[in-house]
């Protein structure tokens, strides 16, 4: 599979410090911080994303599986709510999908509810316990129960991590500050397909929308944390 190479991550990132300076002149990339009762939401590490060969295959996955991997076991260690989500539908192709429009834009008939590219990557495996979202549009929140679930958990932060960067991610990272919770983005656990798309989006988001920080940051909070009681 594909990475973004170095040079062009370096390229990027000089271009962003530059663009930060405007930003930051004008009151944005404002810290949200981190609250007390955190979850960690895996947005669509599923076989069709991280797996090689499917037309939703995105790059990078050497780096974002193992970091993914890092925020489970501190997570799990503190006994803290955990969400995956999947994209994937009961009629990917029929005259009336559940697909909706989406697929006049891209090949979501691909994605067949109870498939193998469906399912989560067996490397991050899900624990009895752990919440898995079938979701029909970009955002995790977008017609599921996500919210209410973290409402009632009394969740104040969401770890976001996953795929795609500038779309799924994106969106759940938009509306997790909508529905007022801190967002904190992963900057080594997401990804997409083409270059440059997550340098961008990671910038965009962390002047707007939520907290971009690096994954030994988010480790560090998390040992820091109690870990919760089963209630």
């Amino acid at each position: 599979m594909a990475t973004t190479s170095p040079e062009v991550k370096a390229a990027l990132e000089t271009i962003f410090a530059a663009d930060s300076d405007i930003y930051q002149g004008r009151g944005f990339q404002r810290r949200i911080g981190y609250g007390t009762r955190p979850a960690l939401l895996v947005i669509d590490m599923a076989n069709a994303w991280t797996r090689p060969n499917h037309a939703f295959s995105c790059d990078d996955m050497d780096t974002i599986i193992p970091a993914n991997q890092a925020l489970l076991t501190a997570a799990r260690a503190k006994r803290i709510p955990i969400v995956f989500t999947t994209t994937a539908y009961q009629d990917p192709r029929g005259p009336r999908s559940d697909t909706g429009l989406w697929h006049m834009k891209i090949p979501v008939e691909t994605l067949l509810e109870g498939s193998p590219e469906a399912a989560i990557d067996a490397r991050l495996d899900p624990q009895p316990g752990e919440q898995v979202i079938v979701k029909k549009r970009a955002s995790a929140f977008h017609g599921t129960y996500l919210a209410g679930y973290l409402r009632a958990q009394r969740v104040d932060t969401v770890i976001i991590t996953g795929v795609t960067m500038a779309g799924c991610v994106r969106h759940s990272t938009e509306d997790a500050i909508a529905e007022g919770f801190r967002p904190i983005v992963v900057r080594e656990a997401v990804g997409d397909r083409v270059p440059g798309v997550v340098e961008w989006n990671l910038f965009d988001i962390d002047a707007k929308f939520g907290d971009v920080e690096p994954l030994a940051d988010v480790v560090r909070y998390l040992g820091e944390l109690q870990a919760l009681a089963n209630d």
